[in-house]
């Protein structure tokens, strides 16, 4: 996972990252300290309903970065989606003058050659 992290772009990382929190196994959010050593302050360690409400907020929070992120990226698709497209009708515009240019070359050297 390490590797894939590093070959990642940053927001790929980020994202990586809160899936990998999502996914660490600390068992019930809000219910005290974890398994994993440090604690998620002293709210969250206490346990009790004050920590499950600061563990909700808290997934919230990352919920909407996450959502919002994603968000970001599909714009980001979708205009570079929209950039291709201006690009490659630039590209046929261009074959086509280039064409034209071609056949007046040509129809010039024919009408040159019946001289």
């Amino acid at each position: 996972m390490n590797t894939f992290l590093r070959r990642s772009s940053n927001s790929h990382k980020s994202l990586n990252i809160l899936i990998m929190r999502f996914n660490s196994g600390l068992g019930d959010l809000g219910s005290g300290a974890g398994k994993g050593g440090g604690g998620g302050g002293s709210i969250r360690e206490a346990g009790g309903a004050m920590g499950q409400r600061e563990a909700a907020n808290e997934e919230e929070y990352f919920y909407k970065q996450q959502k919002a992120q994603v968000d970001r990226i599909k714009k980001d698709i979708e205009f570079r989606k929209q950039e291709i497209e201006k690009h490659i009708e630039e590209i046929k515009k261009a074959k086509d003058r280039i064409s034209k240019t071609r056949n007046r070359e040509a129809y010039r050297r024919n009408q040159e050659s019946k001289r």
